[in-house]
């Protein structure tokens, strides 16, 4: 399969990155330019512009990027010394700064670290020339006019190299695709995408908040949320009590001796709290929680026949986010994982392996998140960031792979994707809208028992070290809800919408039979509210579709006289009239066999 970086559509869109910061320097020629990286599904180039940007100016410079593409201008590459492009970008401190970091070696062009000789190039088209290593199509004449837009995003504002501490630019995203009906089908996923926005949609259905004075990326769960959190807990503890998991539960804090025997402190150092001291010895906020899962294990003495030992627990764990990179509940810095971690022999490894696997489809398809794709990550040969001897690592990987053959997996193998302990197995899952996003991930571990010095006793009466399986299904609990809510907009099946049943009496006298069919739903495990609200009877349909509540009960004289409710789903599917026993019975086998159906 192709690497994104190496198509035609990269060397299009890194390219009119270029077009377009030329078209801002002619509109600002004061201005000091950034980086403009390709990202996926466009590009961006940051900018420390004289003032803020509007609509006008955004179809201005969309409109002299079209202009400047059809004059045809060839893309030339040139090599040049450290000093000759300071004289080159003498007047841009931010290519200056990239530069200094180019000559010193191991920083690219995007101040990021890379382990590939460094080169300085530029790349220069019509009027502009940018310091850059490419690739880039040949002629601008290769960008199709009619296929881009840098409208697709607002601008936003960009800490200069990520860090808060350093100055604010403006970053201007853009697309470009090959076609104009490819750009026009993307433009209409963008709209579709900001109504599923999670953090609309969060606060639509009062899910969750955030607030300055607890501090940027903690999310706060009102009681929608705390509902939807639970019943997804409860679903997968239920699923791991049934397959030979035990429950274990860890503190929020520990000695920062913990990580660094780990190598999870100098490894995650930059991504990690501060640590503070307690009574002379140094602790900090729980980054992750395997360490803590060895010493349960350690604290016994095991048997080959106490293995494997699966455990589990939704661990908050603590990442230090710088404040641009937070993103709703996809990117924060307090988050719960559904972290297990399995203690095996080498003989049960592949066997739990696939195991685990078979976990992860099973829940995934329960879900209906049934459009994924599966990569194993091993380490990149010319990187020193990983831990551990070449032999664990291949033992590793050819484990991996050859469980997830076992299982007919299709997968792929992308070097650099490891943890810095092992490789993995994860999975990407595709939404509604085929957006991909990373959840679970599957880690076959045999550097941490060694670090830990972990044993059981054989069935040689020698001790041994076991292998661990590091396995997390919903990944970070936030982030998979978010996933969660954009790929149902909401419309979360039955069995996990906060509120399962809308009781709508039509007048103030219908409100007591409304009290006792809810009392009827409660006692069969079903959540339910009553709107006594003085909105018409229409205005509260209303509500309850806002709210995307799977079933409405409406109720009148007639419903009483009978004994039944008039049922109506939330995509305005009038199911008529239904004894309130037969609802009742319906609904709750909906619910309880997790069904994606409401009728």
């Amino acid at each position: 399969m192709e690497r994104y970086q190496d198509s035609q559509l990269y060397r299009i869109r890194h390219s009119t990155a270029h077009v377009m910061a030329q078209a801002v320097l002619e509109k600002f020629p004061e201005a000091k330019i950034a980086i403009g990286p390709p990202i996926e599904d466009g590009f961006y180039y940051d900018f420390d512009l004289p003032r803020a940007l509007t609509d006008e100016d955004l179809a201005e410079i969309e409109q002299r990027m079209r202009a400047i593409i059809k004059e045809g201008h060839e893309f030339v590459r040139k090599e040049v010394s450290a000093a000759e492009a300071r004289a080159l970008f003498h007047d841009q401190p931010h290519k200056i700064e990239l530069i200094d970091g180019l000559e010193q070696g191991g920083i690219d062009e995007y101040g990021e670290k890379t382990d590939e000789a460094v080169v300085i190039s530029t790349y220069t088209q019509d009027t502009f020339e940018d310091l850059c290593r490419g690739p880039h199509v040949a002629n601008t004449s290769e960008i199709n006019p009619d296929a881009i837009s840098i409208t697709f995003k607002a601008p936003a504002g960009a800490y200069w190299r990520g860090d808060e501490n350093r100055e604010m630019l403006t970053r201007i995203y853009g697309t470009a695709w090959e076609s104009a009906e490819q750009l026009e089908e993307y433009l209409e996923l963008l709209e579709e995408a900001k109504k599923r926005d999670h953090r609309k949609i969060g606060q639509d259905l009062g899910l969750f908040t955030f607030s300055t004075e607890v501090g940027k990326g903690l999310p706060l769960w009102k009681p929608n949320g705390a509902v939807l959190r639970d019943a997804l807990e409860r679903y997968l503890r239920d699923v791991q009590l049934g397959r030979g998991y035990v429950p274990i539960n860890t503190p929020h804090i520990a000695r920062v001796a913990l990580y660094e025997r780990s190598g999870h402190y100098p490894y995650y150092k930059d991504s990690q709290y501060s640590p503070f001291d307690v009574e002379g010895d140094l602790f900090m906020l729980k980054p992750m929680n395997c360490p803590h899962h060895i010493h349960i294990y350690k604290d016994d003495l095991h048997s080959y026949r106490d293995l494997p030992l699966r455990v589990a627990e939704f661990g908050t764990v603590y990442r230090y986010e710088k404040s641009g990179e937070l993103h709703g509940l996809t990117r924060v810095r307090g988050f719960t994982q559904d972290d297990a971690h399995i203690f095996c022999t080498p003989e049960q490894l592949e066997d739990e392996f696939i195991a685990v696997i078979d976990l992860v489809e099973f829940i995934f398809n329960g879900l209906g998140l049934s459009d994924y794709r599966a990569r194993v990550g091993i380490r990149d040969p010319e990187s020193d960031k990983y831990v551990g001897s070449d032999d664990n690592w291949e033992k590793a990987a050819a484990a991996i792979i050859a469980a997830a053959e076992k299982r007919n997996l299709t997968f792929t193998v992308e070097e650099g994707e490891a943890a810095f302990y092992g490789p993995k197995l994860d999975f990407v899952v595709r939404d509604a809208l085929k957006r991909e996003w990373q959840i679970s991930t599957i880690q076959v571990d045999y550097n941490l028992p060694e670090r830990f010095e972990l044993e059981y006793i054989g069935a040689d009466n020698e001790r041994h070290q076991p292998i661990m399986i590091h396995r997390a299904l919903y990944g970070s609990l936030e982030r998979f809800i978010a996933v969660l809510i954009e790929h149902y907009a909401g419309a979360f099946p039955a069995w996990l919408h906060p509120t399962q049943v809308w009781l709508i009496p039509i007048a103030d006298r219908h409100l007591e039979y409304a009290e006792d069919v809810t009392a009827q739903l409660e006692a069969a495990g079903l959540r339910a509210h009553i709107d006594n609200s003085q909105n018409r009877m229409g205005g509260k349909i209303a509500i309850a579709t806002q709210q995307k509540v799977p079933w409405m009960l409406i109720m009148g004289d007639r419903d009483i006289k009978n004994g039944a409710v008039s049922v109506r789903l939330r995509s305005g599917e009038d199911l008529g009239a239904m004894p309130v026993a037969d609802f009742v019975a319906k609904a709750q086998e909906i619910v309880e066999s997790k069904s994606l159906e409401l009728a």
